[in-house]
């Protein structure tokens, strides 16, 4: 008796959907696409796009991608702070309860599979006790990602990337935190230091820019 109640406590947990997988893989539109479809909203795990600003650098997902579904934890962050795992998953249990009593299924979505691993696993938070997970890994064949890092980053690039980085430049900030961490930010951010020192000499600032993109590619790519 008490194993068959055990088993029933666990199909009548509340569901809250991970969507996981490398940058690139297409999360943050599958998301959408679920919340559309089952009435969903999404709390946001990536480590970077939790802070305010830099919507080119951090590849947000715009406000027509969004498609009138509301997310969580993109863009709320004090850009200069530090969310620590044990913030996000604080934060991610109140947003949770939320979105459950809105009568909506949580959506978790993001590639900081470290914030999502302490959520789930961490006792301190008691998520397998409250609820049950449902984790959608992408795959993308790796040649094909690759591609896909590359014309995105090429398309952000285009979009104003160099310029937004440069209105947080500051030569000896701490690049080790907050948005600053943020892919695209210390590669750029090397280019406009040697560009103050070439001043004049355009061919050199187009190599040196163009080894930045290819420093971001290849990071994007990790």
């Amino acid at each position: 008796m008490n194993t068959f109640n055990n088993n029933n406590n666990k199909f009548n947990k509340k569901k809250v959907v991970f969507i996981m997988g490398a940058t690139g893989t297409g999360k943050s539109r599958l998301s959408v696409d679920l919340a559309t479809h089952f009435r969903a909203e999404i709390i946001n795990s990536d480590e970077i796009q939790v802070y305010k600003g830099l919507e080119i650098v951090t590849n947000r997902i715009t406000h027509a991608e969004k498609q009138g579904v509301r997310h969580y934890l993109l863009g709320e962050i004090d850009p200069d702070s530090n969310l620590k795992t044990e913030d996000f998953c604080l934060k991610s249990n109140i947003y949770i309860e939320i979105i459950l009593k809105a009568q909506c299924v949580p959506i978790i979505v993001g590639r900081s599979n470290s914030y999502i691993e302490k959520l789930v696993e961490d006792p301190v938070f008691m998520f397998k006790h409250k609820y049950g997970g449902c984790f959608i890994w992408i795959a993308v064949e790796q040649s094909v990602l690759n591609r896909r890092v590359d014309t995105r980053v090429d398309e952000m690039i285009n979009g104003g990337l160099v310029d937004e980085v440069r209105q947080i430049f500051i030569p000896d900030a701490d690049y080790t935190k907050g948005i600053r961490l943020s892919i695209g930010v210390p590669e750029m951010a090397k280019y406009l230091r040697e560009e103050k020192n070439i001043d004049g000499d355009d061919e050199s600032k187009k190599m040196i820019l163009e080894a930045s993109i290819s420093s971001t590619k290849r990071n994007t790519r990790i």
